[in-house]
């Protein structure tokens, strides 16, 4: 799972019921499959040298993942289905997502993870 940098731009993410898949300007592919799931996390980051400032980071527990940038077409559709997560923290996630604060925030872990 990576922070973009600055030519990373996304071509496609696609949110199906297998997981999450992004595919990058430069032909490289991350993906996390719902299955694999670990953790969600909202890196906010208002000073990104990117065009982006929120990102959507989806990790999955053999060290794969995504970040989704928050303004990508299919954030929305990632958000409703992260929001069926069982223990998913909404009130942490609004809180993420409405802060200027440089800051990481969990707003979801598999049971069992630490």
């Amino acid at each position: 799972m990576s922070q973009d940098p600055p030519t990373a731009q996304s071509r496609a993410v696609t949110v199906d019921d297998t997981g999450v898949r992004r595919q990058l300007a430069d032909g490289s592919k991350e993906a996390v499959s719902w299955d694999e799931l670990s953790a969600v996390i909202i890196r906010v980051m208002p000073d990104s040298p990117w065009d982006e400032d929120v990102f959507l980071m989806l990790a999955g527990n053999d060290g794969t993942g995504t970040a989704v940038p928050s303004s990508d077409p299919a954030a929305d559709a990632l958000i409703e289905r992260l929001q069926t997560l069982p223990g998913f923290d909404n009130e942490r996630f609004i809180e993420a997502m409405t802060t200027e604060a440089d800051e990481a925030y969990v707003v979801w872990k598999a049971e069992g993870e630490a």
